[in-house]
């Protein structure tokens, strides 16, 4: 009975006020160097203009530099700065000086201050009096869904519920949580690209080796991804440098004329590598980076020679981009996505390669909504694919014309065959479960799956493409209104009633059965789930591989399992 509870609030060290101009203006100015609020019947105040929008010659924020940024308390209006007059004489009170005229607060607020209660101003947003009405909050209490990035939850959703549990005390909402439910989607992560620096040192004292001194300070050196990995491999970073690279001691001996590689077998050591990042756009699928380029953005490494992958030093004579059979490796390595690391990829260009619906289901079938998923551009082309046998699909007429029917196939009324509407609505049972429980991936690969199925088929009926189309939509919305269109719809197929699953198209009105020979399988045959055990067992009976299996023989027992197995025991 000695312990009690308490709550505790950790936030983030961060000031309030911003020394810049664009922010929310605060409603204060000061008199007798103290604060005073301004009335709220006179606000908003609003900013005023500025011709720059830098500090000012002394380190004051922008608004410094305003002419009209000053509080008049005689006519509560905002008035020209010069009016306020500095006193000067003995006995004259700041008060008396300034004719009721104060300068305002020259700091604004910072973004979140009002991003940290919006969601509470959308229950009520045409509201010109107050942020919200009591009916209204008490109406709709809280969001029903959150979704944010993890970086988003440490900096914007800690401040958020703060003032949400702040306004809650003050008793101007009804609840101290603003959102039912909260789910932070997972990092989009980037596949960084990394180059190697190798430093040398040399340890001898004889002068003839000077000039191989002079070049290896001189010069960076770049060596390849797997020509490091094999000196990692036998975990010796001290190896002499003509063991590294036998060929590049050899370039090396014919610039400076030296004759031996024997001759400086001592001495020479790696002594250091260093890990530099690569631009992503300088590298292709292979892993092989631009030299040319790299010493274009990185001029300082306009002089650096590069060990390729073949023990080549790098010329841009004899050996541009890899011709001569020698290409510079890359490391990879999987990294928060970021232009500080180089390995931003820009959606735009995808989207000019591939389409807008490619990247979007591409992002959606990476993995778990929730998970940190790394990108791999190389990735993409598996959805561009599907995409194409979707479009496929809806044009299976002659030289790829568009082809959907409405005549019933063969003793069907639905419309479709009752496989085709097993796909269907085995597809409608599965994304209307994943979209409830935010699995975006799994509904990708069902798709993909149903459309492969229905090629198979060779499907070409409306009471199937058209649904099918419809829950495609969220996922692949471009494609899906150009297809809209030619299946004669006028509107938006976002207007479209979702589709409903049916429980009877999944009915099974067969079973395949194993039958076995003393517990071992050797074959399979489909049969009603309307028949009996003694059906069941006359009928597998009177197969020919089940008189195969026993060569006259009379079986002592067969078991039957309907709707699971068939065991015949010799």
């Amino acid at each position: 009975g000695q312990g009690y509870g308490k709550v505790n609030y950790r936030l983030r060290d961060a000031v309030f006020s911003r020394q810049r101009y664009w922010g929310e203006p605060f409603p204060v100015y000061y008199k007798n160097g103290m604060p005073q609020m301004i009335d709220e019947k006179y606000l908003p105040i609003k900013l005023p203009e500025v011709e720059k929008y830098l500090p000012t010659e002394d380190g004051k924020p922008p608004l410094g530099n305003a002419t009209h940024w000053a509080w008049d308390t005689n006519t509560n209006k905002i008035v020209s700065n010069d009016r306020i007059v500095i006193p000067t004489e003995q006995g004259t009170s700041d008060e008396e000086s300034h004719n009721g005229i104060y300068p305002l607060e020259l700091n604004t607020m910072p973004g979140w201050a009002g991003s940290s209660f919006y969601f509470n101003r959308y229950m009520d947003p045409h509201n010109e009096k107050e942020i919200f009405s009591k009916d209204a909050i008490n109406y709709w209490k809280e969001v029903d869904l959150y979704i944010g990035g993890s970086e988003h939850a440490t900096g914007h959703l800690l401040y958020s519920r703060f003032w949400q549990k702040f306004l809650f005390d003050k008793g101007l909402v009804p609840v101290d949580e603003y959102a039912k439910k909260l789910i932070n989607q997972g990092m989009i992560l980037g596949t960084s690209a990394f180059v190697y620096q190798t430093w040398f040192s040399y340890e001898g004292t004889d002068s003839k080796y000077e000039g191989l001194l002079d070049f290896i300070k001189s010069k960076p050196i770049f060596i390849s991804k797997n020509l490091l990995d094999e000196i990692i491999k036998k975990k010796d970073f001290n190896r002499k440098f003509y063991e590294v690279e036998k060929l590049f001691i050899n370039e090396i001996l014919q610039r400076f004329n030296f004759k031996e590689i024997e001759e400086i077998n001592e001495g020479v050591d790696l002594r250091a590598i260093n890990k530099i990042h690569a631009d992503v756009s300088l590298v292709n699928a292979s892993n092989e980076l631009d030299i040319e380029a790299f010493k274009n953005w990185r001029p300082e490494y306009k002089d650096a020679e590069f060990i390729l992958d073949n023990g080549e030093v790098y010329s841009e004579v004899s050996s541009p981009s890899g011709r001569s059979g020698g290409v510079y490796i890359v490391g990879r390595e999987v990294e928060k996505m970021s232009k500080s690391k180089y390995n931003v990829v820009n959606p735009d260009a995808i989207c000019e390669q591939y389409g807008a619906d490619s990247l979007r289901l591409y992002e959606m079938f990476l993995g778990p909504l929730e998970q940190a998923k790394p990108w791999n551009t190389a990735g993409i082309t598996g959805v561009h694919g599907f995409l194409k046998k979707l479009w496929k699909l809806y044009h299976s007429g002659e030289n790829g014309s568009f082809l959907v029917t409405d005549t019933p196939p063969s003793g069907e009324s639905e419309g479709a065959s009752g496989e085709e509407l097993k796909v269907l609505h085995k597809t409608i049972k599965k994304v209307a479960e994943d979209i409830e429980n935010f699995s975006f991936n799994t509904s990708v690969s069902t798709f993909m799956i149903a459309v492969n199925e229905l090629t198979a088929q060779k499907c070409t009926s409306r009471a199937i493409l058209e649904p099918l189309l419809i829950l495609i939509s969220p996922y692949a919305p471009h494609i899906a209104e150009e297809l809209w269109e030619k299946l004669g719809h006028n509107e938006s197929i976002s207007t479209a009633p979702f589709p409903t699953f049916e429980e009877k198209y999944l009915v099974e009105s067969s079973k395949t059965y194993p039958i076995s020979f003393n517990g071992k399988m050797r074959f399979t045959m489909d049969l009603s789930l309307d028949l009996s055990k003694e059906e069941i067992e006359k009928a597998v009976m009177a197969h020919e591989k089940t008189q195969a299996q026993l060569q006259g023989r009379i079986p002592k027992k067969v078991i039957v399992v309907p709707g699971k197995i068939v065991n015949i025991v010799g």
